[in-house]
């Protein structure tokens, strides 16, 4: 497999031939930045973490040039901070044991270039090595411009593939906007709960962040516990943490199928449920 950018890295944690280290994958993570994926796909990092079968693997997109600095990494140029960035996705690698974790190294211009096809076709050779049971990546109605970014060219680097080699599951998981809004029959309902040490240790990793000024750690466990509150009215929480995902997986498996509608289907279905039930109590 070769990937365009010659920065690019590909990191085994146990030390395994890059080949049989991606080809065991069976949950993949695709994420614009270095944390994003602990932050959303925690699902299935918990899933292979004491796994004998299944195994994590992880890319991240962007090379992290543009993180906020404050405190003691105020002063970094962009190319420490990128070398700090890039090591502390290794060391959540190494701490999830995860199977492989890829670090593409683009600029974020170039990945939100939609003219620049680089990074689906980094995508679609990674797709086709690692042949993941399921995938995590943004959702598309994320508010992060480079989310956006990351998650187009998910959707379209899968559609490359035979059928055969396609993800039975895509999810797109919530990180700059949540997915409370989604009905609830549409959400997929990850249920995270019970490993808040691992998942803090993870979220820990990237001090960078933390010291930089966004205390993404706190946040990230805040909502997972704001969602197994909230997310049942009548009845007494089942878990203590949850994550919500859309399923793109129509997409992945239905070349006809036009994202923009896909997406705005749910928030038509969100509109019509906001608006039945408040002509319902008006009378209308």
């Amino acid at each position: 497999m070769k990937l365009h950018h010659p920065t690019a890295d590909v990191f085994i944690p146990d030390g395994q031939p890059p080949a049989a280290a991606l080809a065991r994958i069976t949950h993949l993570g695709i994420g614009a930045h270095q944390d994003d994926l602990e932050f959303m796909a925690f699902h299935g990092i918990e899933a292979c973490f004491h796994s004998e079968a299944d195994w994590f693997g992880g890319v991240t997109c962007t090379n992290g040039s543009g993180s906020a600095r404050i405190g003691a990494y105020a002063k970094f140029s962009d190319e420490e901070m990128m070398a700090v960035r890039r090591d502390e996705q290794r060391q959540a690698a190494i701490l999830g044991r995860y199977a492989a974790m890829l670090q593409l190294d683009y600029p974020s211009k170039i990945v939100r270039d939609p003219a620049d096809p680089r990074l689906r076709d980094d995508l679609a050779a990674i797709l086709a090595a690692a042949r993941p049971r399921v995938v995590y990546t943004h959702n598309p109605a994320d508010k992060h411009d480079t989310h956006i970014a990351v998650v187009v060219p998910v959707i379209q680097a899968i559609r490359t593939l035979p059928r055969e080699l396609r993800p039975q599951a895509v999810h797109g998981c919530e990180v700059w906007r949540n997915l409370d809004w989604l009905p609830d029959a549409e959400k997929i309902v990850h249920d995270v709960g019970g490993h808040d040490n691992l998942a803090a240790a993870l979220n820990g990793v990237f001090d960078s962040q933390i010291a930089g000024g966004k205390r993404y750690d706190l946040a990230v466990l805040g909502r997972r516990r704001a969602n197994a509150t909230f997310f049942e009215s009548h009845g007494v929480d089942h878990s203590d943490a949850l994550a919500f995902a859309m399923d793109l997986t129509p997409l992945a498996h239905d070349d006809s199928l036009d994202v923009v509608e896909y997406v705005t289907g749910f928030i038509d279905r969100f509109r019509s449920d906001v608006t039945t039930k408040l002509r319902q109590r008006l009378g209308k």
